[in-house]
């Protein structure tokens, strides 16, 4: 699952970026991976574990909505799962 969100700046800065990626790891839980920054700059790569896909989702459908809050918008959506 991988949502793609964008915030379009003031004045002449790059636009921001959130993206948001669900993915199993080896040992059978989940990964949540943030990257945040700037379109054609430098991000930021952080990596959340978990036990179960519910928890999982949960946790990217927060960071979704927190995103959302902050003025972000969706631009893309990825996944037989990915939450509108």
């Amino acid at each position: 699952m991988r949502l793609f969100l964008q915030q379009h700046p003031d004045g002449h800065e790059s636009p921001r970026f959130v993206q948001l990626t669900l993915q199993p790891d080896l040992l059978g839980g989940w990964v949540l991976l943030r990257e945040t920054g700037q379109v054609g700059g430098r991000s930021t790569l952080r990596r959340d574990q978990f036990l179960d896909q519910p928890s999982a989702i949960k946790a990217l459908e927060a960071a979704r909505d927190a995103q959302l809050k902050r003025g972000f918008q969706l631009m893309f959506a990825r996944g037989s799962d990915a939450p509108a």
